[in-house]
């Protein structure tokens, strides 16, 4: 993907090599690649697009999705445990 910047400065999004872990354990699902993806894209933007920690950003996606899940278990009393 590439976005056009302020000027000719042309921005070059790459998909990281680094494969994180995007197993939920708990429940046996893969985390969509894609959602977390994509928040990790609005956590970029959220910093002012500034480069350099895109592990971090993804890390971070990833995090937010599995508290979500844990937090709607929890929600509707499902009591499964890994």
């Amino acid at each position: 993907m590439t976005l056009k910047r302020k000027g000719n400065e042309t921005l070059e999004l790459h998909a990281s090599p680094i494969q994180p872990h995007t197993e939920d354990t708990s429940t046996g699902h893969a985390l969509n690649h894609d959602e977390i993806r994509r928040r990790a894209y609005e956590i970029y933007l959220e910093r002012c697009g500034l480069p350099g920690q895109e592990l971090d950003d993804w890390l971070q996606a990833e995090s937010e999705f599995e508290s979500a899940a844990l937090f709607m278990r929890a929600a509707t009393g499902d009591k499964h445990t890994p």
